[in-house]
């Protein structure tokens, strides 16, 4: 199977998921690709880095893993986002995430 475009695995062994977050949305959900990221709707308003956060906890919740494995790499300002992701295959990234 080919890896999707959003992810990339480091030299660690960590996955970097690549994400076009839609920040004050309806729900959090996981909402097909934007170009060659994953798309995310996300509840939490972009406001003091409450989005952030919710993305965070959110995808934590959804691969099940503690909020300390995963990190915000870049995009801490923007809708394009890279979250670093330990302890998780990109295989089971895919699974997890419905993709």
């Amino acid at each position: 199977m080919q890896m999707p475009d959003f992810l990339r695995i480091e030299a660690s062994g960590a996955v970097l998921l690549k994400l076009r977050v839609h920040p004050g949305a309806k729900r959090s959900a996981v909402n097909g690709t934007f170009g060659d990221a994953l798309k995310l709707d996300l509840q939490a308003p972009p406001v003091d880095g409450k989005a952030n956060a919710a993305l965070l906890k959110f995808l934590a919740g959804k691969l099940t893993l503690p909020k300390t494995a995963l990190s915000l790499k870049s995009g801490e300002c923007s809708r394009d986002k890279v979250i670093r992701i330990e302890g998780r295959s990109a295989d089971e990234i895919t699974k997890l995430l419905d993709i």
